[in-house]
């Protein structure tokens, strides 16, 4: 139980982080935006990215084997790194159309995949 909590409080926080890192990408789109500066963009990225971490520290408190949780610390740290990539491609897919996954891409996330089942294997 604490691991899928641990992945799911993951996956919100990398979902506010992404939106705060690449989210303002977007904003020219919304004409109130066109009018604020970087300051302002970073901001208001900022005050996103504070969300992130409302998920991000339960999660690792909560998954971390000393703890109480089921992961070590190397594990919780891959699992966010291949969270954040999902949960960017997911993003990239839906806010930006234009963007395409190229074969080496695919390359890429197999090693990924690859790296957890090393960096779980007992």
């Amino acid at each position: 139980m604490k691991g899928i909590l641990t992945i799911g409080l993951l996956v919100l926080s990398n979902a506010f982080m992404t939106l705060a890192w690449y989210g303002h990408l977007k904003f020219h789109e919304w004409k109130w935006f066109n009018k604020l500066g970087l300051i302002s963009i970073i901001f208001i990225s900022w005050g996103l990215a504070l969300f992130e971490y409302f998920f991000q520290v339960p999660a690792n408190r909560i998954g971390f084997k000393e703890n109480g949780g089921p992961f070590s610390l190397v594990e919780l740290k891959v699992l966010q790194e291949v969270i954040t990539l999902i949960v960017f491609m997911i993003f990239t897919f839906i806010f930006f159309k234009n963007e395409t996954i190229k074969w080496n891409h695919l390359v890429g996330f197999v090693f990924l995949i690859l790296a957890v089942f090393f960096i779980f294997k007992k």
